[in-house]
């Protein structure tokens, strides 16, 4: 049945899991300045390092924002934090995704503490698009090309488990689906849940360029090394601070019900070769000597190259939905390149390698 339960008000008060993290701190930032009130849930309200940034936000200093101690592995951790939000973002990884019980242990306790709340009433619940492409047989992807909300990988398959490399995708979807029952059983909130791309952009913390594989990928461009994707996957991309915009508006939008979801993605889709040329020709100005790729697959792998590439060429990227309940123009991939790289240098002071004979 449709239920019409409340979004998020103007100037409400949102809790955001994992504020301290890449797409965390970007979320935290878009609700200030959307005019919200932020509680922002990390693991050690003391660690300057890491949450040093988000007392520096104007919002801090009024008291608009605050900082909350929250162990993720902790039961009732989200309690007293979550008593009087009007909503939850709940951006926080697990430790780990291959162990599957523990991850409905920690969703069970999360979603009491949205229970006992007795004031949240909506809940967007951050998966990833592994949840809709990840497969253990890309003939998948031939089968089933059209890549949006709808499309999940072959359960089925008997060799989609943890051992190989599954795990992540299949904890994903149970917690999509752990929130979006449970919200349902209660009546009082709805939990719906969004499927970010490969996020790129700028950083707002130091301890940020580690806290993703992408831009962690560019840092180690920058410092004149990388490695060929899994699979030869090309990257599939959305600005960070785009996919911020999505939580935000999915947190405010009247027109989601309970147990949706929505990709959070460009539809942008470059091979990691491109990306790393893409620094020279973006910013000609810091010399990058921009090196050759490192494929440390097995021959049999590499022998496939060609017939992955062409199999992740033909799908088909989609984001119809996320665009009809979201205000958004996603970002062209070369800004986000371009931000990522200059924030890494000017916030994390990554070392470049210079072309030899390159003077500025």
């Amino acid at each position: 049945r449709i239920r019409e339960l409340a979004p998020l008000p103007r100037g409400g008060t949102v809790a955001v899991t994992g504020a301290a993290g890449f797409i965390g701190g970007w979320v935290v930032q878009r609700l200030l300045e959307r005019g919200h009130r932020v509680r922002a849930c990390v693991r050690n309200v003391d660690d300057d390092a890491r949450v040093g940034f988000l007392r520096r936000m104007p919002g801090h200093a009024s008291g608009r924002l605050t900082l909350h101690a929250a162990d993720l592995d902790t039961p009732g951790c989200y309690d007293a934090i979550f008593a009087g939000c009007h909503g939850v973002a709940h951006v926080s990884h697990v430790s780990t995704y291959d162990d599957h019980e523990y991850v409905r242990r920690v969703c069970d306790h999360i979603i009491a503490s949205e229970d006992a709340s007795r004031s949240v009433t909506r809940v967007v619940v951050t998966s990833s698009i592994a949840a809709v492409i990840s497969e253990v047989d890309l003939q998948e992807l031939v089968r089933r090309p059209v890549c949006y909300e709808d499309r999940y990988p072959d359960e089925q398959n008997p060799k989609r488990t943890p051992e190989r490399g599954q795990g992540y995708s299949m904890g994903k979807v149970i917690a999509q689906r752990a929130f979006a029952e449970a919200a349902e059983r209660s009546g009082r909130w709805d939990a719906i849940t969004c499927c970010p791309a490969d996020n790129v952009g700028p950083i707002l913390s130091p301890h940020q360029k580690d806290m993703g594989p992408w831009q962690h990928n560019i840092e180690m461009m920058l410092r004149g090394k990388y490695h060929q994707n899994g699979a030869y996957r090309p990257w599939m991309t959305v600005d960070v601070r785009d996919d911020a915009d999505c939580h935000v508006g999915l947190l405010e939008s009247v027109q989601v019900r309970n147990g949706e979801r929505y990709i959070a993605w460009s539809t942008d889709r470059r091979n990691v070769e491109d990306i790393c040329a893409s620094i020279d020709r973006l910013l000609p100005e810091l010399g990058h000597d921009t090196p050759p790729v490192t494929d440390e697959f097995p021959l049999r792998i590499k022998v496939r190259e060609a017939e992955m590439r062409r199999i992740w060429a033909q799908c088909e990227l989609r984001n119809d939905r996320i665009r009809a309940v979201v205000p958004i123009a996603f970002r062209p991939l070369d800004e986000s390149i371009r931000d990522c790289v200059e924030s890494l240098i000017a916030v994390a002071n990554v070392p470049v390698k210079v072309r030899e004979g390159f003077t500025r």
